[in-house]
């Protein structure tokens, strides 16, 4: 996943609070919080489910500063050695894409967190893992989750599965931007953003942010990221039976056929729900 060195980055796209810092964003009557990764309604790509106020906003003990990305992460150089200048060429790649595909596009920062925060959705701590709040129109990040990623969902990690995930929660926000996040159930909905997440991965090297196309290494550690975060492979984990009627986001196979669909032709029209439930 090499960035071109010369590239500007946009690091305004993304915010880090730090360690334990509320965010002063909200304002918002609750809500809902998109994220999770197997477990109640509505959206989501790993963990739990959020709704207003659970967290109760505990402060931990100690704060991390935040870092400033403007300084640090300035071009695709940057981006190639650092995670979280990494995650700002990501994010930069994946809303030029979205913003020359569809009228409607309006970006969306993402906060780099841990610990606890406020968001337009209520409280949340890193517990959460990454998810996507409609009330702010934020995708919220605590980058500790990709070592959970290997080490309690099993998968194998790397640069492109961190791109997979960031892109399944932008995959909602172009959700909620088109209407998509009241109009279906939740499977659909979550392969729907795994889609979105085949359909930029396909498309990102015309952003001109990367070097090359992805390889087909890089595509399987996405596609093993989906795979570890299904349903069922979520529910065996945990030492419950698999029973597909209480499926969220999707069997293994179901969200790597829906990365696959998309990253196939690059064409948002090949990701409707209808087509994946």
């Amino acid at each position: 996943m090499d960035f071109r060195d010369q590239v500007d980055l946009d690091p305004s796209q993304v915010e880090d609070a730090g360690r334990g810092g509320g965010f002063s964003g909200g304002g918002f009557p609750g809500g809902m919080v998109i994220g999770g990764g197997g477990i109640v309604s509505l959206i989501a790509l790993v963990l739990v489910f959020v709704l207003n106020n659970v967290g109760g906003g505990t402060e931990p003990a100690q704060r991390r500063p935040p870092s400033n990305l403007a300084e640090q992460c300035q071009t695709g150089k940057d981006a190639d050695q650092s995670e979280r200048c990494r995650v700002v060429g990501v994010v930069n790649s994946i809303q030029d894409y979205w913003k020359r595909e569809i009228s409607e596009y309006r970006p969306s920062k993402t906060v780099l967190y841990s610990g606890s925060l406020r968001t337009g959705c209520g409280a949340a701590s890193s517990a959460v893992g990454p998810f996507y709040c409609p009330g702010d129109q934020r995708v919220y990040l605590d980058l500790s989750f990709f070592d959970q990623l290997h080490s309690e969902f099993g998968a194998k990690g790397g640069p492109f599965a961190q791109a997979y995930v960031i892109a399944h929660e932008y995959g909602h926000h172009v959700q909620d931007l088109l209407g998509y996040l009241q109009s279906g159930s939740s499977v659909p909905v979550e392969l729907q953003a795994d889609c979105y997440a085949g359909v930029w991965a396909r498309n990102a090297v015309t952003t001109g942010f990367y070097e090359r196309p992805f390889t087909n290494e890089e595509i399987s550690e996405a596609l093993d990221a989906a795979a570890a975060v299904g349903d069922d492979r979520i529910q065996q984990r945990t030492g419950g039976r698999i029973d597909p009627e209480s499926f969220t986001h999707g069997s293994s196979e179901q969200r790597v056929a829906a990365f696959q669909q998309g990253y196939k032709n690059g064409a948002p029209a090949d990701c409707e729900q209808a087509d994946l439930g």
